[in-house]
């Protein structure tokens, strides 16, 4: 497997994977945007081809095996302060979320990683954690950060494996599309 900087070239992937894990709420969001008889799976793939913002292929990395990608993270620094004074402007679905990541300023956010079906089981979120853990490390930053839903038992079982601890929640607020109920997890490991 090879960890590699994600290209405009891996949008499609990119789109399917952070839907996966954004637990369906990505294309909850593309769909609200999207025009009569516009695909809003397109319009993921058009956001992750993006240069900028933080939903961009410059902050995602790719893991592929056999020259066919297995996986991605994407994660970044968060400000530090992080301010909260336009919270309002957020939908309710989101909020929760925006919340959490506040409490951790400064740490390098992991806001997605995925792995598609066929690659799980072969350590391919493991490596993707790993390579976080070394962009953290060059950006400065001892603390990494991970928002992940109560009732997605394997992921929040995979983190927990690799050090990182609850330290806040959530309730997640249901729509269409939500994978998973109960509540949202901040989750910090310090390195």
């Amino acid at each position: 497997m090879e960890v590699r900087t994600a290209s405009k070239e891996d949008a499609r992937d990119i789109a399917y994977l952070i839907n996966l894990a954004g637990e369906g709420m990505p294309f909850y969001f593309w769909a609200q945007t999207a025009s009569d008889g516009e695909d809003p799976f397109e319009i993921g793939v058009q956001r992750a081809a993006r240069t900028s913002g933080n939903f961009s292929y410059r902050n995602v990395h790719i893991i592929e095996n056999n020259h066919s990608v297995a996986g991605m993270v994407l994660g970044y620094l968060q400000p530090n302060p992080y301010d909260l004074s336009d919270i309002s402007v957020y939908p309710d679905i989101v909020r929760p979320a925006v919340e959490l990541e506040a409490l951790a300023p400064g740490s390098w956010y992991i806001n997605a990683i995925a792995t598609y079906r066929e690659h799980r089981g072969k350590g391919v979120a493991t490596a993707l954690l790993k390579t976080s853990e070394e962009l953290a490390f060059t950006a400065r930053t001892k603390t990494m950060s991970l928002i992940v839903a109560s009732e997605n038992k394997g992921a929040k079982r995979l983190y927990e494996k690799a050090g990182y601890q609850v330290i806040d929640k959530r309730p997640v607020v249901i729509y269409d599309g939500c994978l998973h109920g109960g509540d949202w997890l901040l989750m910090i490991k310090e390195l």
